[in-house]
């Protein structure tokens, strides 16, 4: 589901759940737990990868799906806190995006200090209007904050799935990489953010994320019943199924 792999004080926290690291309640509280951990056990930085050709393929549908109410608050509420873990982490966080990442994958990547992505046919986005689904508040926080408002909006209403070169250009990532390549220039972003003064690093790294921290504090307060009142609700309910049934049929 995760494996871990030491970098000297590099921590890379690759999701591993075939066939495509579908997000499901037990892969966000293993990577939740994974991200409250790493700092505590001497981790410096994180670097958080996929498979190559694939980072994450999102929220694992057939399986929420099978979820009542009761359930979906229950992982709506882990979700929440797997990306205020991200996105609070102590220490910096990279993804290394090593392929197509869709929805929730591309979600987790908005929480990161930064972003390396695979160079080529590689597509990116929150194409959760596509799937029947409207992207919550903070998500569309998290993006605004990385390519403006205006695109923000446009990009997240038409549920666009930008390509690699595309992404780079709009500033949904910020570097691209050689699909074999991307693990390790994260980590050379990594280290060489680590060879800056440390106490300096972090308080001016603290300051420039004072803002996400003050949106996730928020999410982690805010009742989850609007987001839920869209998942069961007839047209969300309908296209996802839709959407399980053609996948069925591949």
């Amino acid at each position: 589901m995760l494996a871990t792999t030491r970098h000297d004080s590099i921590l890379e926290i690759r999701l591993d759940r075939p066939p495509v690291n579908a997000l499901d309640p037990e892969l966000v509280s293993a990577l939740r737990n994974a991200f409250v951990q790493a700092p505590a056990e001497g981790a410096r930085a994180i670097v958080l990868s996929g498979r190559t050709g694939l980072f994450s393929g999102g929220l694992d549908v057939p399986a929420l799906l099978q979820l009542d109410r009761a359930g979906m608050t229950l992982f709506w509420q882990s979700f929440i806190g797997l990306l205020a873990a991200i996105g609070r982490c102590p220490v910096p966080v990279v993804a290394a995006i090593t392929g197509h990442s869709p929805a929730g994958g591309a979600v987790l990547s908005l929480y990161c200090d930064y972003r390396v992505m695979a160079r080529g046919n590689y597509r990116i986005g929150l194409n959760e209007v596509q799937v029947g689904l409207a992207v919550p508040e903070t998500i569309q926080y998290a993006l605004k904050r990385l390519v403006g408002p205006h695109r923000a909006e446009r990009l997240m209403v038409a549920g666009a799935m930008l390509e690699s070169e595309e992404a780079l250009k709009v500033g949904f990532v910020d570097e691209l990489a050689d699909v074999d390549f991307v693990v390790a220039r994260a980590l050379e972003w990594c280290r060489a953010h680590l060879a800056l003064p440390h106490e300096a690093l972090s308080e001016t790294r603290r300051m420039a994320r004072r803002d996400l921290h003050e949106e996730l504090y928020r999410a982690e307060k805010t009742a989850v019943d609007p987001f839920l009142d869209r998942w069961f609700s007839d047209e969300s309910q309908s296209v996802l199924r839709a959407l399980v049934a053609k996948l069925k049929t591949k």
